[in-house]
């Protein structure tokens, strides 16, 4: 796109948005309406700031039409993201009437205990994410049923989903079939093998520091409560028909995702052999979501099938909490978290094309001062574009280019780069609840983002890491050793 600014935007007209947004969010989140802030006042919040952002455009002397191209383009980007959200949805809901998920948490609470799931969680998420090098497939698939364990062990929510996340970030950072591994070295031109190589200097300790959190976390849980395990467990097994042989399609999905199957085909695959696997394993499941007396045909089976992948359902115990646990909300549950996501593509798309980003850029290029400043205003760039671009690749691909010059002058190897790109671009995304990955998350493993980011210990430590080596200038390869 041409850009028709026709002045350079002033750093305090790029930032008043951003400083509204933050207000307006705080106030519907913390003042009015607490939880339910993401079922509509946050997406009405982005999208009048947006506004305001445009009035600033306009005065600017942008265009209307150049704005809103560019939140066009914006939300074209995302239209993958929100088809795999609602195809997550419908995954969900054919998982739980099929006894998938129940099966998952039946034989999981009785494998682990309190004191040590956390941190199993964190690794079976890191293995699974380094398997299939995506961590919303790992939220989609194992992170389900990792919550669903957790909660029956009595465990906080957002601890759980901060270690399912913890872990899924980790091998998505550094798995070689991450697109987000494969962007940062090609956008600062390190080679993938020597990023990732790279990359476990500050990886490794930070990964390390969440699992022994954890562990410690876990050693405050309460470990009394084996009665209500074991109601659960009960009450699991009443209302469904548990079969191992079940847990053969997550396997399937998983290891389509590993052989590079399209995740939103991978998903659509599991949701259907989900909601045929409810139809030959859970025949009275259906029969109780449909309130018959009578043995269902295939049309009937069919309805209720289809009425878990568009809906709500809850399969009824006489346990309240494992009704907590036996709930799905199907596609429909997922379009609040769509429309959250477009209202920030609209507040992002504006900033972009108002020069809002480019002015605060700039403004960090100003300020960065020996090496310690090139990598500190790298991480603080990619936090930014993280809250206002809304988006996870581009907080590494236009902050990849803009420090890469800056880097080479100072006489750092690409590898310095495409470390701090995914230390503070890839693994941030996730904490801001108008973030892609943040209302992606906060939608599949239904906990908003403010509970899950004080636990997700992984991705709070990154930025913090790649900090602490560049200042304390450990691991900082120069050009001229990387020419050795």
């Amino acid at each position: 796109m041409t850009n028709t600014i026709k002045r350079p935007l002033p750093l305090i007209w790029a930032i008043l948005p951003i400083l509204l947004l933050m207000v307006l969010l705080a106030y519907n989140v913390l003042l009015i309406f607490h939880d339910d802030a993401t079922y509509g006042a946050n997406q009405f919040a982005l999208l009048s700031i947006g506004f305001v952002a445009m009035i600033i455009g306009v005065l600017n002397k942008v265009s209307v039409k150049e704005m809103l191209e560019q939140v066009y383009d914006n939300i074209k980007t995302t239209s993958g993201a929100m088809l795999i959200l609602l195809m997550v949805g419908s995954l969900a809901g054919t998982w739980l009437i099929s006894g998938i998920i129940p099966t998952m948490i039946y034989y999981g609470l009785q494998l682990l205990n309190p004191t040590v799931f956390l941190a199993v969680a964190v690794i079976v998420s890191a293995v699974v994410s380094l398997i299939t090098g995506s961590s919303w497939s790992t939220s989609a698939t194992i992170g389900i049923a990792l919550m669903g364990i957790g909660k029956g062990l009595g465990i906080n929510e957002g601890m759980i989903a901060g270690a399912v996340i913890s872990g899924a970030y980790f091998g998505d950072k550094i798995s070689p079939m991450s697109d987000t591994t494969n962007l940062a070295s090609a956008v600062a031109n390190s080679g993938l093998f020597n990023h990732i190589r790279y990359m476990l200097y500050t990886t490794i300790p930070s990964i390390s520091i969440t699992i022994v959190l954890f562990l410690i976390l876990g050693f405050f849980q309460n470990t009394t409560n084996e009665l209500q395990q074991t109601g659960i467990v009960s009450g699991i097994q009443d209302a469904f028909n548990i079969n191992p042989v079940l847990l053969i399609i997550p396997v399937v999905v998983i290891f389509l995702i590993i052989k590079k199957v399209e995740p939103l085909i991978a998903l659509f695959i599991g949701t259907i052999l989900g909601g045929v696997a409810a139809m030959i394993f859970q025949p009275e499941v259906l029969k109780n979501l449909l309130q018959s007396s009578h043995t269902l045909n295939i049309h009937e089976s069919y309805k209720a099938v289809m009425n878990a992948i568009i809906g709500k359902v809850q399969i009824v115990t006489q346990d309240p909490i494992l009704n907590d646990l036996l709930e799905s909300r199907g596609m429909g549950g997922m379009l609040s978290t769509i429309w959250l996501i477009i209202s920030a593509m609209v507040f992002g798309g504006i900033m972009e094309a108002i020069g809002a980003l480019d002015s605060i850029s700039n403004a960090m290029l100003k300020i960065a001062k020996g090496d310690f400043g090139v990598f500190a205003s790298t991480t603080a760039t990619c936090i930014v574009f993280n809250a206002t671009v809304s988006d996870q690749y581009l907080s590494i691909v236009v902050p990849g280019k803009m420090y890469a010059k800056a880097f080479e002058e100072k006489g750092l190897s690409p590898v310095n780069l495409s470390r701090t790109l995914e230390d503070s671009g890839t693994v941030t995304s996730v904490l801001v609840p108008w973030n892609t990955c943040g209302a992606y998350n906060a939608g599949v493993l239904s906990v908003p983002t403010v509970e899950y980011l004080p636990f997700a210990f992984f991705n709070l430590i990154s930025p913090v890491m790649t900090l602490i080596f560049a200042g304390f200038k450990i691991k900082i390869a120069r050009i001229i050793e990387s020419k050795e």
